[in-house]
């Protein structure tokens, strides 16, 4: 009897342990979230998982989902695709989570999502704007606009309202989302009677960028285009100052990071970008956001923090409005999303995932970012 006693102990104390991993215990639902927290671009991932948590914590204090708490598993892919799919594979065959949030970066995104698909685990980036990443599957979706959109909205600006008629463009070939944009504003600008007088390349990692400045200094743009990351943009800003070029740089939202003024000082000022909001904006929605953020981190959030914040809380929703973690319902509610009042604005996802949602311009001005104007879509 005894020795039955200690195996049915023992027995009770495995399945204790097993309902407090994996999967969760009966009183919480278990989310992973992948991000790039160390490596080349960690002040997005870090970014991001501050919005994620915050969201988190906000909604598990208000009681959470059908009274059980979510609980964020966390894993770093270190700002690399191959990890990213690893983190992603883990995340879902080893602790069991019921959907997965990111990636920031396209590339990692699409080295995660298939993955996701395969598995039937609604997956949300919050910020990859590759067109291609919900394209991998009906169970991947984003909450922010993608690459045409938001490279059609700097090629209009540069051409409209700054009036510009000549620019080259510098990318980064290993990049998905840098040569994304390229493609869509150089279409574009091309179309309102812009010249694309020069395309330059470089490699995310590299540090000199003088041959390609020097070769489209030669040609006289009246802006330059790049559509990469902070991490090079500021390097590539200081290194076209000192050659004595004077175009505005026009880019993304890859290089919302407090990183792009140290790194680039005075040379980024007078630069342009495309971006998902505003912290200036009076909007009641942002302004408790940015309140809420800066309590908890005691800085300003960057867009990358908020878009972590919609990201989650709309998953939060499509739960709720499922009634179930189930993978199948959650993404048929994820599909369904419709004026979700986000912080970087309604989000409704259309018929392939994507939310219809505006984007604004913002100039670098004082070293911080100065709203221009909204572009509706």
């Amino acid at each position: 009897m005894k020795t039955r006693l200690r195996f049915l102990a023992g027995l009770l104390a495995l399945v204790a342990v097993g309902g407090c991993t994996g999967g969760g215990s009966s009183d919480e639902i278990v989310v992973g979230e992948y991000g790039s927290l160390t490596g080349t671009t960690a002040t997005f991932g870090q970014s991001t998982h501050n919005g994620v948590m915050l969201a988190t914590e906000q909604l598990n204090a208000a009681g959470g989902i059908g009274g059980k708490k979510v609980r964020i598993i966390v894993e770093d892919d270190q700002s690399k695709p191959e990890e990213a799919a690893t983190a992603a594979t883990k995340l879902i065959n080893q602790d069991r989570v019921v959907a997965l949030l990111g990636e920031v970066a396209s590339s990692r995104s699409l080295a995660a999502a298939p993955i996701a698909q395969q598995n039937k685990v609604p997956m949300i980036s919050p910020s990859s704007t590759n067109p291609q990443v919900t394209a991998v599957g009906d169970y991947i979706f984003r909450v922010c606009f993608i690459d045409p959109f938001q490279g059609l909205v700097m090629a209009k600006f540069a051409a409209n309202s700054l009036k510009i008629k000549k620019v080259a463009v510098l990318t980064d070939v290993r990049n998905d989302y840098s040569i994304g944009l390229r493609d869509v504003f150089s279409k574009t600008f091309k179309e309102l009677g812009g010249q694309i007088v020069a395309e330059q390349s470089y490699s995310e990692g590299d540090s000199d960028f003088h041959a390609q400045l020097t070769q489209l200094k030669s040609l006289q743009p009246e802006g330059i285009y790049v559509p990469g990351y902070y991490t090079e943009v500021a390097t590539i800003a200081r290194q076209a100052r000192q050659l004595g070029i004077k175009a505005p740089l026009l880019g993304g939202d890859g290089w919302d990071s407090p990183k792009l003024f140290e790194i680039g000082g005075e040379a980024i000022e007078g630069s342009y970008l495309s971006n998902h909001n505003s912290m200036d904006d009076p909007n009641p929605r942002i302004q408790k956001f940015v309140a809420d953020y800066k309590a908890k981190h005691d800085i300003i959030p960057d867009a990358l923090a908020t878009l972590g914040y919609d990201a989650a809380n709309v998953l939060f929703d499509a739960m709720k409005r499922a009634n179930s973690t189930e993978g199948p319902k959650v993404r048929e509610a994820l599909a369904a999303t419709k004026d979700f009042p986000g912080v970087t604005g309604n989000i409704t996802m259309d018929k392939d995932r994507n939310p219809i949602k505006p984007a604004v311009v913002l100039q670098i001005k004082g070293g911080k970012f100065v709203y221009v104007e909204t572009v509706n879509p």
